[in-house]
């Protein structure tokens, strides 16, 4: 098993990795991520967090040696309601239209009040 902090991310709040691979073929399984810089500072509003999510998504996937094409499954956790749509878009964008398995919910709230959206996924390379 291989643990992924990259550095070109904030480090990780406490004892857990962003993106572990492991298994026959490599399974990467990235914590969630929120719309946290790599200061540790916290992006303002909806947009720029699930900007800032999804890039540090992106940056665990190719910090790992894997490409958007191996992600298998997506879930994301929005405090706000009414953001899916803006959400899908930037998926979309995000997996330069790689379609992979996905999950939205809408929660009352997560690790901090500050934050306003988690993505958490899977990626798989045979």
């Amino acid at each position: 098993m291989r643990m992924i902090n990259p550095g070109s991310i904030a480090k990780p709040a406490s004892r857990y990795a962003h993106g572990i691979v492991h298994g026959s073929g490599e399974r990467l399984v990235i914590s969630g991520q929120v719309g946290v810089k790599p200061d540790g500072s916290v992006e303002a509003g909806i947009e720029a967090q699930m900007r800032r999510a999804g890039t540090n998504f992106l940056e665990i996937l190719k910090a790992s040696g894997f490409e958007p094409r191996h992600v298998v499954k997506v879930t994301v956790f929005c405090t706000l309601p009414g953001q899916v749509g803006l959400f899908r878009k930037l998926r979309d964008e995000a997996l330069a239209g790689h379609t992979a398995a996905a999950t939205y919910l809408q929660v009352a709230g997560l690790a901090s009040p500050d934050f306003l959206i988690e993505i958490e996924g899977e990626a798989f390379k045979p």
